[in-house]
């Protein structure tokens, strides 16, 4: 058997905020833009991997959830604990440049973690925890 990851959601609350990051700050392609009731999902990947896609969506589009779990879920992504999002590089400290230059709320700077890994860490305007692993 062959299974590939094709996409992954991301909340997002800000759709204009979240294709800037994307697109400008990241560097992805905008695959799609979709608006509907005035909400937006948009989907977003690396250049030249068109298999992969993150679709940024509106939480409150979730179909079954309450009011409550609405506001739970808007006050985790404020927080930054509500979703993250694994990223590699071969070129860490060229990515985290990117990142400063471009004002991205920086988390951690590149540092060497016990488990094994050389990383950073930033939030997309969402508070999503966005993670950048150097590759060997």
């Amino acid at each position: 058997m062959n299974i590939t990851i094709h996409s992954s959601f991301l909340p997002q609350d800000d759709p204009e905020a979240a294709k800037a990051f994307y697109r400008d700050t990241l560097g992805f392609e905008i695959r799609n833009d979709v608006g509907y009731n005035g909400m937006h999902w948009i989907t977003v990947g690396p250049e030249g991997q068109p298999e992969t896609s993150i679709v940024l969506y509106p939480p409150a589009a979730s179909p079954g959830i309450t009011d409550d779990e609405r506001r739970t879920i808007t006050e985790m992504m404020a927080k930054g604990t509500y979703a993250t999002l694994l990223l590699a590089t071969k070129d860490l400290d060229g990515a985290f440049e990117r990142l400063q230059a471009r004002d991205a709320e920086i988390v951690q700077e590149p540092a060497d973690q016990p488990y094994g890994v050389r990383d950073c860490a930033v939030r997309d305007p969402a508070g999503n925890l966005i993670r950048i692993q150097e590759l060997a």
